[in-house]
C-alpha cells in the first residue's frame, strides 16, 4: 500500500534525527504522526523550537507521549492510519548511559518493545528502527560490516541497541514483519544534540570555555552529515521489504574516519578561533575508532553519502549562529 495512502509514524519527532525525517517526509507529501515525551535529557527549548517547524505543515499530527507508556501507546495507536513506524525515540547517549542506566531499560527496551508489539497489532507494513555504530564495541576489524560479531558492547547504551535489533528479529521471525536497523555513524548536522562534539565544540569555542578532548584526541570518528542519514532511511523507507529476509540491519555512515584533532582543527578554521583544548584520558565506554563499511547499502538502494566534513561543519555554524544570534 502507498506510503501516501496510510501515513508514516515517526518517534522522537521532536529530537535531531527525527525532526529531519519527519521534515523529509512532509515535504514529499507524506502524512506523519510524530510523538516525543519531551524529556529534559537536553535543553527542551531546542525540542519545541524543532516541533515548531513541524507544527507548520497540515500533514503532521504530534503527540507528547512516553513509548515506555504501554496503555498511552495503545491508545495512541488505535487513533490513526498509520503503515509505517520509523522509531527515532531512545535515550542516546553513550557517557549519559554510565550515569543513569535506568532511563536506557525504560526508553530503548520497554518502549521497543511495546512498539514492537503496538506495530504487530497494527499490522504495520514495515517497521525501522535506529541502531548505533556503538553495537560493535571492542571490534578492531575495520571497517565495520554488518556482519561482524556484535556481542561485546562498551556501554549500556550500545547494550540496548543490540537488544533491539536481537527483540526486533524475533519479531519479524515469530509475526512476519518486515524489520530494518540501521546503525547510525556519529550523525551531526543542524539541529543537532548539544550533547553532541560538533554542537559541544562549537558552543564552548564561541563562549571562551575550555574544550575536553579525550584519549589526547587519538580517536577516529566516521561522522555522517544528517542529510545522507535522511535520504538513506527515505530511500528504504520507500523500498518494499525482501520477502526472504524480513530482518535487515544496514550500517549508515560516510565511510571515512577522521581523527578527533583533524576535525578540532578544521572547526577551529571554521571559526575563526583557537580552542582552549585540555587533554584528558579516555572516557569509560568510549570506542577508538568507528568506520562504517556500506556497501550494502549502496547495492540494496544505492546510498551515496554526499557530503563531506568541511561543508557539513559549515552549514551547522551557519544554522548555529543564526538560531543562537551569534
Amino acid at each position: 500500500m502507498s506510503l501516501l495512502n496510510r501515513g508514516v509514524l515517526v518517534t522522537g519527532a521532536a529530537g535531531f534525527i527525527g525532526y529531519h525525517v519527519s521534515r523529509r517526509l512532509l515535504d514529499e507529501g507524506y502524512m506523519v504522526y510524530g510523538i516525543d515525551n519531551l524529556n529534559d535529557y537536553y535543553d527542551v527549548e531546542l525540542k519545541k523550537a524543532r516541533l515548531a517547524q513541524l507544527n507548520r505543515y497540515q500533514n503532521f499530527k504530534f503527540e507528547k507521549l512516553d513509548i515506555a507508556n504501554t496503555q498511552a501507546l495503545e491508545i495512541f495507536f488505535k487513533k490513526i492510519e498509520c503503515g509505517h513506524v520509523v522509531h527515532l525515540a531512545a535515550q542516546a547517549g553513550v557517557r549519559y548511559s554510565l550515569i543513569n542506566p535506568a532511563v536506557y531499560t525504560q526508553s530503548n527496551l520497554l518502549g521497543f518493545a511495546n512498539l514492537l508489539e503496538c506495530s504487530r497489532q497494527a499490522q504495520i507494513e514495515h517497521f525501522i528502527y535506529a541502531s548505533t555504530s556503538s553495537v560493535y564495541g571492542i571490534s578492531t576489524k575495520y571497517p565495520f560490516v554488518e556482519m561482524d560479531t556484535t556481542d561485546s558492547p562498551l556501554s549500556f547504551y550500545a547494550a540496548t541497541k543490540k537488544a533491539n535489533e536481537v527483540m526486533a528479529y524475533s519479531y519479524a521471525s515469530l509475526y512476519k514483519i518486515p524489520v530494518t536497523g540501521l546503525r547510525f555513524f556519529t550523525v551531526y548536522g543542524p539541529w543537532g544534540r548539544p550533547d553532541m562534539a560538533l554542537f559541544k565544540f562549537t558552543d564552548k569555542i564561541l563562549r571562551g570555555e575550555s574544550i575536553k578532548v579525550y584519549n589526547k584526541g587519538v580517536l577516529y570518528r566516521d561522522f555522517t552529515y544528517v542529510d545522507d542519514i535522511v535520504e538513506g532511511l527515505f530511500r528504504i523507507l520507500r523500498t518494499s521489504p525482501n520477502s526472504t529476509q524480513l530482518a535487515e540491519i544496514y550500517n549508515i555512515g560516510f565511510g571515512q574516519p577522521v581523527k578527533l584533532t583533524d576535525f578540532i582543527d578544521e572547526l577551529e578554521l571554521q571559526l575563526g578561533i583557537k580552542a582552549n583544548k585540555v587533554f584528558v584520558a579516555m572516557q569509560k565506554g568510549d570506542m577508538y575508532r568507528t568506520f562504517a563499511d556500506v556497501n550494502k547499502l549502496e547495492k540494496q538502494i544505492s546510498y551515496s553519502p554526499k557530503i563531506a566534513l568541511k561543508e557539513g561543519i559549515s552549514c551547522f555554524l551557519k544554522w548555529y549562529k543564526e538560531y543562537y544570534k551569534f
